[in-house]
């Protein structure tokens, strides 16, 4: 069972998708992971893309977030966010977009995106698509964070071909954050 660590939502259970199609990821992870961005939190626009059950999303409006856009294509993914979002009361600051990730990066409106989480399947091309797209957002500024959950293994030398790079590496036993932020205007 997934639970809200810290912040207005703290220790809420939250329901989770059943089957393996999502990976929630570990409490102790998303506490290390908000323990180092803990004070880019309140205040900021947050997206939280293959959101799963949206715990990501829902830990930062929790943790003060003003929106949080939690994207997510699977049915009952969707509706274990949709849940969530009401059992924790962030119906009004939390905005599910039941789509394909690629097609929500259009359909989010926000002059910018303080905090970009990307949590797609390891083995898929979604994460090199996604932070390709987010290249060209208007919403991603120099000041944005964008957060790629992602196997120890991942090449991420496509970003060189981009105006994004790699600020920091978070590795865990099994998965790594990559901390990508946009490129100094030479």
């Amino acid at each position: 069972m997934m639970r809200v660590i810290a912040g207005t939502a703290r220790r809420m259970q939250l329901e989770t998708p059943s089957g393996m199609d999502t990976r929630p990821t570990q409490d102790i992870i998303k506490e290390t992971l908000f323990n180092i961005i803990q004070f880019d939190v309140p205040g900021s626009v947050f997206l939280d893309l293959c959101a799963g059950s949206g715990s990501i999303g829902i830990e930062a409006l929790s943790r003060g977030a003003k929106r949080a856009y939690l994207v997510e294509n699977g049915r009952e993914a969707a509706a274990c966010i949709q849940k969530n979002l009401h059992k924790t009361h962030f119906e009004e600051s939390g905005v599910l977009l039941r789509m394909d990730v690629l097609n929500a990066l259009h359909h989010i409106s926000e002059k910018r995106a303080d905090i970009i989480y990307l949590d797609p399947p390891y083995a898929s091309d979604t994460c090199r698509e996604v932070l390709q797209e987010l290249d060209h957002a208007p919403y991603v500024t120099a000041e944005t964070l964008i957060i790629a959950e992602t196997s120890l293994d991942s090449d991420f030398s496509f970003l060189d071909a981009t105006g994004l790079q790699i600020v920091r590496e978070k590795d865990y036993r099994s998965q790594r954050h990559l901390f990508i932020r946009r490129r100094p205007a030479q």
